[in-house]
C-alpha cells in the first residue's frame, strides 16, 4: 500500500471540530431512514476536504453521512441538498452511485444539514498511477473511468428529473465568474498573482459553442469506489460541484491528470505510461469521443484553454480550502498541506493559458 493510500483510506475517530449529538442523529434515522435499526457507531472517513463524511455502523448494515461543516461558510459552498438530489436521480437511472435514504435540512438535529446514503463496499484508489493494481490490468481501470464518465454525459437530465439542476448555456462564462468571485471574496486566503492574471484572461478567451449535460465537477479516481477485485466502478462519490454544464469542461478536468505532476492524488506528468500500461492522453480522448460520438480533433483544438480553466478552477477550490484553514473550519487534517498548493496550481494554469495564446 502506498503512503497516500494509507494516509487517506479508511476511517478514524470523529475529529473534535466535527462531533455532534449522536443520540439526536440516531433518533432522526429511526424516524426517517427505511428499515433503520441501531445501536449506532460513528466514525469519520480520513479522506475528503469539503463536507465532513462519516461512516455510520449498525449491527445490520453501514451507512454514510455527508454534512455541511460547522462554522462560517461561503454562501454557495457545501450544497449537500444538491448532492442528495443528483445522487438520488442518478441511482434511479442506473448510474453507479450510492442509494440515498434521507436528507435533513433541520439544523437543530446535529447543527448542520446532512444526508444519509448507502455505504458501498469496495476500493478507493488514492494514487492516480494505480500502483497497487497489477500492470496487466491497469489500462482496464482507466477504461472503466472513461466509460463511466461517458455514461454520465449521455444521460438526458430532463428524463431523470434534473432539467432544473443548473442554468442552461454560457457554462464557462458562469463558472469562471463564480470561481473568480469566490477567489476574490475570500480575503482570508490572500491573493495570488497568477490567479489575478487568469481572472482577467479566461473570460475573454472562451471557445465558441455550448452544450448541456450532467457534469460531476470533480471526477477523478479517488472520487469513485471500484469493485474489490475487478476494473469496475461501483459508485461515483462527492457530487458537491455537480450541475448542468458543458461536458468538455467536465472531461477536461478529469484529463488534467495527464498534465499534473505526480505530487497529489492524480498526476501523470513524467510517468512512463507505456511501461505502466496507462493509455496516453490522446488515446484517452479518442476513447471518450468514440463513446459519446464526438470528433477528437474538435475536442483537442481547445484543450489548452479547457485545461487552463480547470486548473484555475481547482486552484480556486484549494484557495477556498486555505480560507477554511485560516478560519478553522477545514474538515480534513491534510487541508493545511493541500492549501499550500494554490500557487503551483495557479502557475500551471497560467502555463496552459500561454499555450492557448495568453501573453
Amino acid at each position: 500500500m502506498t503512503d497516500r493510500q494509507a494516509q487517506f483510506s479508511g476511517t478514524t475517530e470523529v475529529r473534535e471540530a466535527h462531533r455532534f449529538d449522536q443520540a439526536a442523529l440516531e433518533a432522526w434515522m429511526e424516524a426517517n431512514v427505511r428499515d433503520y435499526s441501531g445501536p449506532l457507531e460513528v466514525q469519520q472517513f480520513k479522506g475528503g476536504q469539503s463536507n465532513p463524511t462519516y461512516k455510520l455502523i449498525t449491527p445490520g448494515r453501514s451507512y454514510v453521512m455527508r454534512r455541511k461543516p460547522p462554522g462560517l461558510l461561503l454562501k454557495s459552498a457545501h450544497a449537500v441538498d444538491r448532492e442528495y438530489k443528483v445522487i438520488t436521480a442518478l441511482f434511479g437511472a442506473g448510474f453507479p452511485v450510492a442509494e440515498t435514504f434521507g436528507l435533513c435540512t433541520d439544523e437543530s438535529v446535529i447543527g448542520t444539514w446532512f444526508y444519509i446514503m448507502d455505504c458501498v463496499e469496495g476500493r478507493i484508489i488514492w494514487d492516480g498511477t494505480f500502483p497497487d493494481v497489477p500492470t496487466s490490468e491497469r489500462h482496464r481501470y482507466f477504461d472503466a473511468m472513461n466509460a463511466t464518465m461517458a455514461h454520465l454525459h449521455t444521460i438526458d437530465p430532463a428524463a431523470i428529473g434534473l432539467a432544473d439542476f443548473g442554468k442552461p448555456g454560457n457554462y464557462f462564462a458562469r463558472q469562471i465568474g463564480r470561481w473568480s468571485k469566490q477567489y476574490l471574496d475570500d480575503e482570508a486566503a490572500g491573493r495570488v498573482p497568477d490567479m489575478d492574471r487568469l481572472v482577467e484572461w479566461l473570460p475573454n478567451n472562451i471557445p465558441a459553442g455550448d452544450e448541456v449535460a450532467i457534469v460531476h465537477g470533480d471526477y477523478r479516481c479517488d472520487n469513485m469506489i471500484f469493485h474489490p477485485t475487478e476494473p469496475k466502478v461501483l459508485a461515483v462519490l462527492d457530487w458537491e460541484l455537480s450541475t448542468l454544464g458543458h461536458p468538455l469542461a467536465d472531461f477536461s478536468y478529469h484529463l488534467m491528470m495527464y498534465r499534473m505532476p505526480p505530487t497529489g492524488t492524480v498526476g501523470l506528468v513524467n510517468c512512463d505510461l507505456a511501461a505502466m500500461n496507462i493509455p496516453t492522453e490522446q488515446a484517452y480522448v479518442e476513447a471518450y469521443c468514440s463513446r459519446v460520438g464526438r470528433d477528437p480533433a474538435e475536442v483537442n483544438a481547445n484543450m489548452d484553454f479547457f485545461i487552463s480553466y480547470n486548473m484555475f478552477r481547482l486552484a480556486a477550490i484549494v484557495h477556498g480550502i486555505r480560507g477554511r484553514v485560516v478560519r478553522g473550519t477545514a474538515s480534513n487534517a491534510h487541508a493545511k498541506t493541500m492549501s499550500a498548493t494554490v500557487e503551483p496550481l495557479a502557475a500551471l494554469a497560467w502555463e496552459q493559458a500561454k499555450k492557448a495564446g495568453a501573453r
